[in-house]
């Protein structure tokens, strides 16, 4: 895979055996200790902290430690990322230990790869594994030529003779002593015959019984007579060597003992060098040495292996036909191709999870608290607040200063701290004094020649651009209103009022419906507190109007909303019409306010249960398109709480408080992956929902988002519904 798609992209984790250690290659990143549990939830840690985008898992139960090798459990339950596993054996009866393990192996993988057909019915009939989530991969070979086996025999001094291999790690149930058995036979009509085992004992054998096996096989070569023939190669060989005993090879021969096994990898790249192949009948063998491509003997029978070997060396016609047909069917199993098709299943893995969002284990059973509202914790809005303004993004919890400050941020901030000094909320930090930081922010960005506010400014303070965008210049005349209408500042708001003068013609040439939104939520907060002003009551009027008119442009019976596409902060078209409505008496707004309102939370309700989806920025909706379900973030949430509990506000219909409450609980935990957004520690929000791990960067905007939705909610729960009265109703 790495050759074929950038060796960058990927890593390893290897499992060390007890008591050992490696050299091991660059790729390999950290290393599993194989009955150390503890080093299986640090690697699960280290996969979800890197944020890596996918974990495949080669599985064989005597890779990893614990009962049936249950220690790998211990990861696979923490990991945020989609995981393919790839099984190396799949028992016909397994015991209950094999099969918890590999039951809930399947629970957790979102694909199984299989290397041979018969591996995938096992899945299905023994382990009742859905099909759809299968992918049969014939193990990978190397891509070589083919060639003459008399090319490579000099390298082994066997030129001139009839060459036999068996390769692979050693174990008694390789059935090696079979061969040997065997030999005399062959022998006697071809007496130039070498056999060759190639590799070391198996380690998990070597560390029980020493060199026992490998000992007993050169007494049974010397007590019939063969020594001279069999050749021992004990020692691990590079890839590069293991061609080269393959190439050398006339015969192939697979002497297992039992017909258990699923996959052989030395079966599988003989197989792709275009050898003439020996094997017993085990469950492989027989599926890709089908169709004459080699000779399968009964197990445990020497007689057999001697009968067949014989019939292939005194027939170099057939022997030559069967290499053909075996090299020409692994051409589609070459490792180009199995890293193509790797790939391929990786890539359904992360689109099905992104279709069927699913939490780890830890996080489905992890505590949450969503039906209490949090205490209000500023202190990462200060520690992202420095003398010039809030910074715009994080590195996790801390500021980072190298991506500087935006009027986006500032303006929601000032709306957050103002509204703060305005609540009843305890707090433990003096919002006053960063209501005027912000402030002093937006009196920076505005461009007064040109009547609008830049947006981007780097930590240098050098702004990136003349005039920002519509959007950005809508939030701070937004947040100006803010001031005018709940702040007790006086200094305060008559900077803010004079800056909102300034900044109000521009709104009228605006395109955006969203800073059309943003200017009717300012502008309504300032009439709160100067409900006469003719002026601003005709700007808030006119905006609004621009909205309706889009709505009944653009609704259609299937499509209730004011464009052909939803895209990020919606909820706050519909919230300004209500508002705008309202108070101008204008029942067709009202109407539509709650029309587009009731249809975007039923958008976001996919599966119709009390899961709050938000639209994902990874695409949006277009209204012909498939609606985007990740990124899924913190401002959407917001904007929901808000237009939902102005909803409930006028309407007093709690299906609206109940709205509200399911999109807070999504910072909670209550989301696709049962995650908490919220952390409060730090009193940050993270900043997203990935397909499979929240964004762990807790930016000004998210945290934003969730202390705007916090003071919100506190405004309902301090103002009971039965005393609620909509004059004193909070416009978010």
């Amino acid at each position: 895979m790495a050759a074929e798609f950038g060796s960058g992209r990927f890593f390893a984790i290897p499992v060390n055996d007890p008591d050992s250690s490696y050299q091991y290659p660059e790729q390999v990143r950290i290393e599993l200790e194989q009955e150390d549990c503890s080093s299986y939830e640090r690697a699960a840690e280290f996969l979800n902290f890197n944020g890596n985008d996918l974990v495949c898992m080669q599985h064989e139960y005597g890779i990893f430690g614990g009962i049936a090798g249950s220690h790998i459990l211990t990861l696979l339950r923490k990991l945020k990322m989609p995981l393919v596993t790839t099984l190396h054996t799949v028992l016909l009866d397994p015991d209950s230990n094999q099969r918890a393990v590999l039951d809930e192996i399947s629970h957790l993988s979102d694909r199984l790869i299989v290397m041979s057909e018969h591996a995938a019915s096992l899945l299905r009939d023994v382990y009742s594994v859905s099909d759809e989530k299968i992918d049969v991969i014939p193990h990978g070979v190397p891509d070589l030529p083919f060639m003459d086996p008399n090319y490579f025999k000099d390298l082994f001094g066997t030129q001139g003779k009839s060459v036999l291999l068996t390769f692979g790690l050693l174990s008694p149930n390789k059935g090696i002593e079979n061969v040997i058995c065997a030999l005399p036979a062959i022998l006697t009509k071809h007496p130039d015959l070498v056999y060759i085992v190639s590799g070391a004992t198996h380690p998990h054998i070597r560390r029980r019984e020493g060199e026992r096996y490998r000992e007993e096989l050169q007494a049974l070569a010397a007590k019939c007579g063969v020594s001279s023939h069999v050749i021992f190669n004990n020692r691990f060989v590079s890839n590069e060597e293991m061609i080269e005993h393959v190439g050398a090879a006339d015969i192939y021969i697979t002497p297992y003992r039992h017909e258990a096994q699923v996959v052989s990898g030395t079966l599988a790249i003989a197989l792709g060098a275009g050898k003439a192949i020996i094997s017993t009948p085990y469950w492989h063998a027989k599926e890709i040495l089908a169709d004459k491509r080699g000779v399968l003997v009964p197990f445990d029978d020497p007689d057999s292996i001697a009968t067949a070997a014989i019939k292939l060396l005194d027939n170099d016609v057939e022997r030559h036909a069967m290499r053909k047909r075996a090299y020409i069917h692994s051409r589609n199993t070459t490792w180009q191709k199995t890293a193509q098709a790797y790939m391929a299943s990786f890539q359904r893995a992360r689109v099905e999870r992104m279709l069927r969002p699913r939490a780890a284990l830890q996080d489905i059973f992890a505590p949450k608290s969503t039906d209490t509202l949090p205490v209000l914790n500023t202190s990462h809005l200060s520690s992202m607040t420095d003398d010039t303004g809030m910074l715009q993004h994080a590195i996790f919890s801390l500021p980072n200063s190298l991506e500087g400050y935006t009027t986006d941020d500032n303006a929601r901030a000032l709306v957050v701290t103002t509204l703060l000094a305005a609540s009843s909320v305890p707090q433990n930090h003096q919002p006053a004094a960063l209501s005027h930081r912000y402030l002093a922010f937006l009196w920076f960005a505005f461009h007064e020649k040109a009547g609008r506010f830049r947006n981007f400014l780097g930590y240098d303070r050098r702004w990136q651009e003349e005039i920002g965008s519509e959007d950005s210049h809508g939030r701070a005349l937004w947040a100006l209103g803010t001031v005018l209408g709940h702040s007790q500042d006086t200094g305060l708001r008559g900077a803010a009022g004079r800056l909102f003068e300034a900044a109000l013609p521009a709104t009228m040439t605006f395109s955006s419906p969203r800073a059309w939104a943003f200017s009717v939520l300012g502008m309504q907060a300032y009439l709160d507190w100067f409900p006469g002003d003719r002026v601003i009551q005709n700007a808030r009027n006119l905006l609004a109007n621009r909205l309706l008119d889009i709505y009944e442009r653009s609704r259609s019976e299937t499509w209730r909303w004011f464009e052909s596409s939803l895209s990020y902060s919606n909820a706050r078209l519909s919230q300004a019409l209500l508002i705008a409505g309202w108070r101008s008496n204008n029942r067709r707004m009202i109407e539509v306010g709650y029309e587009s309102l009731q249809w975007l939370t039923r958008i976001q309700h996919p599966q119709g249960d009390d899961l709050f989806v938000p639209i994902g920025s990874r695409g949006f909706f277009a209204q012909d398109g498939e609606k985007a379900r990740f990124d899924q973030q913190p401002v959407e949430a917001c904007a929901t709480i808000s237009a939902c509990l102005q909803a409930f506000r006028l309407t007093r219909e709690k299906h609206w408080l109940d709205e509200a409450w399911c999109a807070f609980r999504w910072f909670l935990g209550e989301n696709d992956l049962q995650v908490p957004l919220y952390d409060a520690v730090t009193g940050g929000c993270r900043d997203g929902l990935h397909p499979d791990r929240v964004n762990e960067n807790q930016g000004a905007e998210s945290t934003l988002s969730f202390l705007m939705s916090l003071l919100e909610m506190r405004s309902i729960e301090i103002a009971p519904t039965e005393n609620m009265n909509p004059e004193m109703s909070v416009s978010l």
